[in-house]
């Protein structure tokens, strides 16, 4: 291997004290922005739940956000997407704008019913708030891509409560097969502190209860791996369906506003003629009764259907968290089939359908760790890289370029 000149041990240090000043600074931003936004989030969805006839405001929150974006915030508009093309081709400082943008069109989000989640706010947040250090601190391109992945961490680790998941995701997450590991010092400070940060802010974080993990056998192992090929497709339809619908409706609905207007009138419709009430909104109960008996084993398709219709028309919000209740219910519905206990496989489907629409393995079995204990590292493991394996190339991020392919196997279209 080619020899490297050697670092002094004050360049080190300058290094070392160079990213936990940055750091602690992105943590601090990140973390405040990620509690305020997890407050209003909470008041929002009590609101919402005492007065169920909001949701027949569902298309005027709609078209007012889609309006605000048209006039003032085009340039934001591309959300995680931008972040991820700024880092792969730094070329100007994401604007300011991008925080509250999408911190007041979420919220509006799960006040009026849509069905979005809240990690797309989070990171968008974070990264915009870490990228104005930019022209603070006059750094360069290869400082400001760390930066911006430290601001990603952040923001997902704070919204969250899993530090360790938020430093790999925004290391994964850029490329197929491919980690960023020279950003992983600032990430990790980041998302650690960010963390913390949250918490001093009086955060609390929604608890879910896998209880006591079984032993390891030949039969579960393999379970693991066919559940995990089940949550990798399911994560590839979501993904898809997302993006089909919003093409769809970006080609023949010309004005912006008008696609969230008119998804929203239906998804309103919808939800107060059916009774739906449980597949809009964050629908951390749902997840919550994932863990402790039988559902509907149509609850998974549900909360799927009403998310693509909710981003896929327009709604702000992220697709991480409705990922998370497709995987728990999901799992909740495979678990008998399986002959696997119920809150095991509602744990890691909670985990693997992201890790597949992602492609973000790593970060996900470090989440089921973070949640569920270390006791379900193996059983996480192996159904998230399955799911990682049979998602395709494609996933929720158009932005994320494809560095090596997951298999050897000929090219299929993703």
């Amino acid at each position: 291997m080619p020899q490297l000149a050697p670092t002094s041990k004050l360049d080190l240090l300058r290094y070392v004290a160079k990213w936990v000043a940055l750091a602690s600074v992105v943590a601090a931003l990140a973390g405040s922005a990620s509690a305020l936004f997890l407050f209003a989030l909470d008041w929002a969805t009590q609101t919402r739940e005492a007065n169920r006839w909001l949701i027949w405001g569902l298309p005027v929150a709609g078209f007012s956000v889609g309006w605000l974006y048209l006039k003032f915030g085009q340039h934001v508009e591309a959300g995680n997407n931008l972040l991820i093309d700024e880092i792969h081709d730094p070329k100007k400082v994401v604007p300011l704008r991008m925080a509250p943008f999408v911190l007041g069109g979420t919220v509006i989000s799960h006040l009026f019913g849509a069905s979005v989640g809240r990690e797309g706010t989070a990171v968008q947040m974070g990264g915009a708030l870490a990228d104005q250090l930019t022209h603070f601190f006059k750094l360069d391109h290869t400082d400001r891509r760390m930066v911006l992945m430290a601001g990603i961490s952040a923001g997902f680790a704070s919204v969250f409560g899993t530090p360790l998941a938020g430093a790999v995701f925004a290391l994964e997450v850029l490329a197929i097969g491919r980690m960023r590991l020279d950003a992983l010092l600032p990430c990790l400070l980041a998302a650690v502190l960010a963390d913390q940060v949250g918490l001093l802010w009086g955060v609390q974080h929604s608890l879910y209860m896998a209880g006591a993990m079984p032993n390891i056998t030949a039969w579960l192992l393999a379970a693991m791996l066919v559940a995990g090929a089940v949550f990798g497709l399911t994560g590839k339809l979501f993904a898809d369906g997302t993006h089909a619908l919003s093409g769809v409706m970006k080609k023949h609905i010309a004005y912006a506003p008008l696609r969230p207007f008119l998804g929203g009138a239906v998804i309103a419709a919808v939800v107060m003629w059916g009774s739906f009430d449980r597949y809009i909104g964050l629908g951390i109960p749902v997840m919550v009764e994932a863990f402790a008996h039988p559902l509907a084993p149509t609850d998974f398709l549900g909360k799927m259907l009403f998310t693509i219709a909710s981003l896929g028309s327009g709604f702000k919000g992220g697709e991480v968290t409705p990922l998370f209740y497709i995987g728990a219910t999901l799992g909740n519905a495979l678990a008998p089939l399986l002959d696997v206990p119920f809150a095991l496989l509602a744990a890691v489907g909670f985990v693997a359908v992201f890790a597949g629409a992602a492609n973000t393995p790593i970060a996900s079995t470090l989440m089921a760790m973070e949640l569920f204990g270390a006791e379900i590292g193996v059983f996480a493991a192996l159904a998230c890289v399955m799911s990682y394996v049979c998602s395709g190339h494609s996933g929720i991020y158009r932005a994320q370029r494809v560095a090596h392919r997951k298999s050897q196997a000929p090219s299929q279209p993703s």
